[in-house]
């Protein structure tokens, strides 16, 4: 014979249901909940994608895109007179190739910034730099980066 009472698993599963004073429409996630966790969990993976594993952000000085050659040079030239490194953009050095105005300011730039951002100086050079998170380095040339 079938017993008509429920069971004890029946009856946890009732008592375990939604208070008759709350709908399932009022437990829905609204479309704007939805797109603010989206955009949270993607800040979080990009500030743990750009995160150096000792909480800094490397940042490198590099030459803008849009400065024109002859302003490079001047301030590559000013760069390596007041305190970058740049004998290793000299023929025959790690970082002479690629043999442009563009890739040696670059280098000259970083050099400079590096050296000096802990004494005032910048990452300006006239307009003719920007700071990237990304290392410009490429095979043989290693850019510096000084915490």
């Amino acid at each position: 014979m079938i017993s008509k009472r429920p069971s004890a698993m029946t009856m946890i599963a009732l008592n375990t249901t939604m208070p008759p004073s709350r709908s399932r429409e009022s437990f829905k996630t609204s479309p704007m909940s939805v797109k603010l966790t989206k955009i949270l969990f993607a800040l979080i993976f990009l500030l743990s994608v750009l995160q150096n594993s000792d909480g800094q952000f490397e940042d490198y000085c590099i030459a803008d895109e849009q400065t024109p050659e002859d302003q490079l040079l001047e301030a590559m030239n000013w760069a390596c007179g007041n305190g970058a490194d740049c004998r290793v953009i000299q023929e025959n050095q790690p970082c002479y190739l690629p043999n442009t105005a563009r890739d040696h300011a670059s280098y000259a730039f970083n050099s400079y910034y590096q050296n000096m951002k802990h004494k005032g100086g910048s990452c300006y050079f006239n307009a003719a730099a920007v700071l990237t998170g990304l290392n410009p380095s490429h095979d043989p040339c290693k850019f510096e980066y000084l915490p």
